[in-house]
């Protein structure tokens, strides 16, 4: 009926299904994450909450950046390996679903931090979480009040050295006394 046969069925068949390959390739690997930005204080924990989903085993990476200073925290695949640089090893939690947790927190944690998921078939995507760690105040609490303890202490001290002063004092000033007094005791007594 048609003289010129642009398509044929293989030829529908093979292209639809390099679309739908590709279109899965595209959305293979997905991201999760509840918070991007997270906020903590010195020495405290923080954890960077993922849900990786992606076809096969994923492997997971994560990079620490800030200002001129980028380096990788760990790599790992689940059931298969972990390695966590040196500067990291005691201080690093992996998780199977992508997730890192980071103990003792340090002024220097902050800046940005980057997980990158890679599929078996070499496709990969990143998400990136920002990290802010505020100094403690009570550690300037803690100095303030042993300082107010020490000037206590020193205060405490210099009202007994008063208080002692002045009882020697009165010691040493009724001594005086009692040597500029006449000698004998006997006093007559004069008729009026």
């Amino acid at each position: 009926m048609w003289p010129l046969k642009l398509w044929d069925i293989q030829d529908v068949a093979v292209f639809l299904s390099i679309t739908l390959y590709m279109c899965h390739l595209a959305g293979a690997i997905s991201i999760h994450s509840p918070q991007r930005s997270l906020t903590r204080s010195v020495q405290e924990d923080v954890f960077f909450s993922v849900d990786v989903t992606c076809v096969g085993i994923p492997t997971i990476q994560w990079n620490f950046m800030s200002g001129a200073v980028s380096r990788t925290i760990g790599t790992w695949q689940q059931g298969v390996f972990t390695n966590i640089t040196v500067d990291y090893s005691s201080r690093v939690q992996v998780f199977a679903n992508g997730s890192m947790g980071l103990s003792d927190l340090r002024l220097q944690d902050a800046g940005f931090y980057v997980v990158t998921v890679t599929e078996t078939t070499g496709s990969s995507k990143d998400a990136g979480f920002a990290l802010k760690v505020n100094e403690v105040l009570y550690e300037d609490l803690q100095y303030l009040s042993v300082s107010a303890l020490a000037l206590a202490c020193l205060a405490g001290l210099l009202m007994l050295a008063v208080w002692l002063l002045d009882k020697a004092y009165r010691k040493i000033v009724a001594w005086r006394r009692r040597r500029q007094m006449p000698e004998n005791d006997a006093t007559e007594l004069q008729p009026l």
